[in-house]
């Protein structure tokens, strides 16, 4: 029941935070404060009443319009906002039990709550970028390399707790004592670091081969600094799990778009113009987030390495 109602509370802080996202969205791109003004259209520049904020159900009562001018409210509202919120909420569902498990550590615990909160802020990220690069193909640079820091920075302190933890010898888990331990997170911290760089490098390395083949530029470097984000969270593992995702999705999209010969103008819709893989690589980025130790453990067992 605890474990019900953790994620019902999640996921509706999830819906809450998803409203505050579809305003960052709406207002970054024309360089407004988030803060400032309050909530309006943007067509008619009216102010909205509270009960026309309420994420999700506002936006089904108003019919996806505006009352006063019928401007058209995008799909973008509910999508971000439902999106937010099971990410949110699947988030809770998993790390829950470790909290309140009477068999675990203190340490157990605190990695619990920590990788909640790191899942729940890169998912943040995520979602919001996926949905600038389908409306506007822009992966803002503060945004990618701001939230390469942040989660760079989200990783070192629970490192550091973790050495800690360890230094006092009741809580020693290697045989070898402190020196074992040392190396231990010298050998974590090596490898995430070697995540941080090899990450943007594949997508360079695409980009390289593409215009080596085709003599003209393939991905752009965007994209090279959002996998350099999700590598500073997730680590070398799930980013590769979040690109090779990414990236079928972004092939079986492009299948289905040249098989239809689909055709729109230059105002269209930039799925189709041009493929937004920084998308992909964001809901790639956010299935490894939140599933990525199932499916990778999944395909260990069926390709037998153990």
């Amino acid at each position: 029941m605890i474990r019900i109602l953790g994620t019902v509370l999640g996921a509706l802080v999830g819906l809450a935070f998803g409203s505050f996202l579809n305003v960052c969205l709406s207002r970054w791109p024309e360089h407004e404060s988030v803060v400032q003004p309050r909530s309006h259209c943007r067509n008619c520049g009216r102010t909205l009443r509270w009960w026309e904020n309420i994420p999700v159900i506002s936006w089904l009562a108003l019919r996806a319009r505006c009352r006063t001018c019928r401007g058209k409210i995008g799909w973008r509202y509910p999508i971000v906002e439902l999106s937010l919120a099971a990410a949110w909420g699947v988030s809770i569902w998993r790390q829950l039990p470790a909290v309140y498990s009477p068999g675990w550590s203190r340490i157990s615990v605190f990695d619990a709550v920590w990788f909640g909160a790191e899942r729940m802020a890169l998912c943040w990220l995520l979602i919001g970028l996926a949905a600038l690069d389908v409306e506007r193909l822009w992966l803002p640079d503060w945004l990618t390399l701001g939230g390469a820091a942040l989660g760079a920075g989200m990783n070192v302190v629970r490192f550091t707790v973790h050495f800690i933890w360890n230094t006092i010898p009741l809580h020693w888990t290697t045989v070898g004592g402190p020196i074992s331990h040392r190396a231990y997170v010298f050998d974590v911290v090596v490898r995430w670091l070697v995540a941080m760089l090899a990450a943007p490098l594949v997508i360079l390395l695409v980009r390289w081969i593409y215009r080596f083949l085709r003599g003209r530029k393939g991905s752009e470097m965007a994209e090279a600094k959002l996998m350099l984000m999700v590598a500073a969270w997730l680590g070398l593992s799930y980013t590769f799990l979040a690109f090779v995702l990414g990236v079928l999705m972004a092939a079986v999209s492009a299948g289905i778009v040249l098989t239809s010969r689909r055709k729109v103008n230059a105002g269209g819709g930039s799925m189709f113009t041009k493929p937004p893989l920084g998308t992909f690589l964001c809901v790639g980025g956010i299935i490894s987030a939140l599933w990525g130790s199932p499916i990778i453990g999944a395909y260990l067992r069926w390709a037998s390495f153990y």
